[in-house]
């Protein structure tokens, strides 16, 4: 299967995959190295191709951005979030970690409360 990294906004490609089975292309949030550099999936598209009168799926189109993995993401709850997912201001996603400290870290936050 063929797997475009196209530069999110722009939809530049940036590089092209060839992967063996469906479930080894990354769903959104989830970051993928290619080479030296890290990707932060934000979308994923589908293309379909008409073949013998039925729609094939042809190749994926993963829309990215440039960034590495922050050393305190940590998987929970089946996807990735930045930061202590146990307190209360924590925006449990891959792209910010909370409203009160965004820039982090969590164990030095005056603000921090369990939930």
């Amino acid at each position: 299967m063929r797997v475009e990294l196209r530069q999110i906004g722009s939809d530049r490609l940036l590089d092209r995959l060839e992967v063996a089975e469906l479930s080894d292309i990354p769903q959104p949030g989830r970051w993928i190295t290619c080479g030296e550099t890290s990707f932060l999936v934000l979308q994923r598209r589908h293309r379909y191709q008409l073949r013998n009168g039925r729609y094939e799926l042809a190749s994926i189109a993963l829309e990215v951005k440039a960034q590495s993995q922050p050393a305190d993401a940590r998987w929970w709850q089946g996807r990735w979030v930045i930061g202590d997912p146990s307190c209360r201001f924590n925006a449990r996603t891959p792209l910010l970690r909370c409203a009160v400290l965004p820039e982090g870290p969590c164990d030095r936050c005056a603000h921090y409360t369990a939930t």
